[in-house]
């Protein structure tokens, strides 16, 4: 694993004495970048994290609770000093000036000189009039400040591959925009919340959520509102557990392919609409983090004429199909299981709607809807029904995406690596080509086990027992399934009756010229 950065790096040189702001830090993506900044950048003045106070905590008791998580185990270990560089700011993107007192920011616009942007709703199917405010407003907000930044040397923007999923190629350029952001933004300013959400539809028109929608006006506001500020876009496609560091397959959320994963292993996912012979576009969080502080090096000393784009994706340089998920992912699922799995790991993608609907009832809704009326009579709380309504909206989230397929252009990011110093081509790797899919997809097993079940390693000798007499039971109902269905066959056939009688009678004229020797072990 890449450790810290010494004189021969010259991004973790560019980075000495200088601070940074980042917004969104108690993020997947936003936690990684924190703890690669101290880590490969042991020079680095400060980091300025943009929190807000959430569900009864202040920004310092999230701090506290932001430094607990596991990755930041090997700073605490070898260089604790290292975390007093944390400095949390109070604020909020959804509010004017993004909620900051006037003495912070005096504070951020004498000291910042990069400024990382990675905060943002990503649930798909939020509301217009929030992700607006997260995503447009917020985007605005930061612009606004940016310009007060008396040092400021780059503005790296996190956007996503997708905000231009209308078109099958994207390029590494800023589209026009679906629609006047600034309209966009009057329009739910002054609506009333039901009536945006009725015609959320038609504005967001030929994009599937309201997410990618709002993202791809954030980059048109960069384009209106950053003038000549060093402005920078990074697009991640759709960003997975972390490939080599921190800690190979850490992963801190449900988000995507992990609650696939997570719901497979546990035996409760067992069909999911997807093309299988689609790319899957997946890029391992480091990946995105090292190109993100790699492109904040670059667009601080080469200061680009243009606002570049940099489309952070696996599928045009080392692409990975979705029937090698799925059957990757089986395949580690078996080697290396859950504890207590509620069925065992097995099911496929469908290509066909109704047939995946079908599954749903039979393999999702029924199976929920006999274990909780066991619950019921057992005096238990039903659940099974909960989850499984729960997980169906998360898939249904995901459905435009394993059933579309893209073309990402990634000519920026070949060319920023072939610019980076040996040390720093190894330091902060970002070359998507060196990901051994294979290997990869058992760290993301192997960590959604450990990270987001909180598995411990000693529980797999009982998990494999339980998974064992799972099996059975699967292949009891498999065939327990087959009998009644060829039951049904039989009473309405007379033509399968025919047959089965031909095959039990051909059966047992071999069991009676077989010699009773030869069938004994």
């Amino acid at each position: 694993m890449a450790t810290s950065g010494g004189s021969n790096s010259h991004i973790a040189s560019f980075y000495k004495d200088r601070s940074v702001l980042i917004t969104g830090a108690t993020g997947f993506m936003g936690k990684v970048l924190s703890e690669k900044l101290l880590r490969s950048c042991p020079e680095i003045k400060n980091l300025y994290l943009l929190m807000r106070p959430k569900r009864g905590q202040d920004v310092r008791t999230r701090l506290v609770e932001l430094l607990n998580a596991q990755i930041f185990d090997g700073l605490r270990r070898e260089r604790p000093e290292a975390l007093s560089k944390l400095i949390v700011v109070a604020g909020d993107i959804t509010q004017p000036e993004l909620g900051i007192s006037a003495a912070d920011q005096q504070l951020l616009t004498e000291n910042v000189s990069v400024v990382f942007h990675s905060a943002a709703t990503v649930k798909f199917d939020e509301a217009l009039r929030l992700s607006v405010a997260m995503n447009i407003l917020g985007t605005k907000r930061l612009v606004e400040l940016c310009h007060k930044m008396s040092k400021l040397e780059a503005l790296v923007h996190v956007s996503t591959a997708y905000c231009n999923c209308d078109r099958d190629e994207v390029k590494e350029e800023v589209y026009p925009p679906p629609a006047e952001p600034d309209k966009i933004i009057q329009c739910v300013e002054w609506l009333d919340e039901d009536v945006i959400n009725s015609i959320t539809p038609k504005l967001i028109g030929s994009r599937p959520n309201t997410y990618t929608f709002t993202k791809a006006l954030a980059e048109h506001i960069l384009v209106q509102h950053s003038g000549s500020l060093p402005v920078a876009i990074v697009r991640p496609s759709i960003v997975t557990a972390a490939w080599k560091e921190p800690i190979p397959g850490w992963v801190d959320n449900l988000n995507g392919p992990t609650g696939m994963i997570a719901g497979a292993g546990k035996g409760i996912l067992r069909t999911i609409l997807c093309y299988r012979d689609l790319v899957a576009d997946l890029v391992p969080v480091d990946i995105c983090i090292n190109l993100m502080i790699s492109v904040a090096w670059h667009t601080a000393v080469n200061r680009p004429k243009d606002m570049l784009v940099y489309n952070c994706t696996s599928g045009s340089l080392n692409p990975i199909k979705w029937h090698q998920v799925e059957r990757m992912g089986y395949d580690f699922l078996h080697k290396h299981p859950f504890s207590d799995v509620i069925w065992y790991p097995s099911g496929s993608f469908k290509s066909n709607r109704m047939v995946n609907n079908l599954s749903v009832l039979a393999f999702h809704m029924a199976p929920a809807l006999v274990l909780d009326t066991i619950a019921r009579l057992s005096g238990k709380k039903p659940i099974m029904m909960r989850v499984q309504q729960k997980l169906s909206r998360a898939v249904s989230c995901l459905e435009f995406f394993t059933t579309h397929e893209w073309r990402f252009t990634s000519h920026n990011v070949t060319q920023l690596a072939g610019k980076l110093s040996p040390v720093d081509q190894q330091l902060f790797d970002f070359d998507i080509r060196g990901v051994d899919w294979s290997i990869y997809m058992e760290q993301y097993v192997l960590g959604t086990r450990r990270f987001i079940l909180k598995e411990d390693n000693s529980t797999f000798p009982a998990a494999h027992r339980h998974l064992r007499k799972m099996w059975w039971l699967h292949q009891l109902t498999q065939l327990l399934s087959l009998a009644v269905v060829w039951r049904v066959v039989m009473l309405r056939s007379s033509s399968a009756r025919r047959i089965w009688y031909a095959l039990m009678n051909a059966l047992l004229q071999v069991v009676r010229a077989t010699p009773l020797a030869r069938l004994m072990p």
